[in-house]
């Protein structure tokens, strides 16, 4: 998944009410809690995400950064800030898949293809049934 995850699920939301998604976040805010309030907030939850994963990232790599001596007070940032960044990338992943499988549930229905019209075609004849006493036999 890339970094730019919560902007493509923006573009879906977009797409999908056909308007910008400050103006839907706009609209949302006079509106009972629905389908709509729903995506952004899990929009939202994408786009922290996302920003929490590149700041324990680059602390992460402040922390560790090989000119550094790690003491053992630093080992439990260390520890500490990769804990947060499994976390947060835990938390991107699983909003990505709900937000993704929502809008693919609310995107436009295709409509199923119509039945080609009946021909008349002659009818086949059923094959003759078989009576006890003309089986084939083995």
């Amino acid at each position: 998944m890339s970094q730019t995850t919560s902007t493509e699920i923006a573009a879906r939301i977009e797409a999908l009410y056909g308007a910008p998604l400050a103006a839907l976040e706009a609209h949302v805010q006079d509106q009972p809690p629905g389908m709509l309030s729903a995506l952004l907030g899990l929009h939202h939850s994408l786009a922290f995400a996302e920003r929490s994963i590149t700041f324990h990232r680059d602390r992460l790599a402040q922390l560790v950064d090989p000119e550094r001596q790690i003491s053992r007070h630093e080992a439990s940032h260390v520890l500490d800030c990769a804990r947060r960044l499994a976390e947060a990338v835990a938390v991107r992943d699983t909003q990505t898949t709900t937000a993704s499988a929502v809008l693919q549930s609310l995107g436009p229905v295709v409509s199923p293809p119509e039945p080609a019209p009946a021909t008349q075609e002659p009818a086949v004849p059923a094959p003759p049934s078989l009576s006890a006493g003309t089986a084939p036999g083995r």
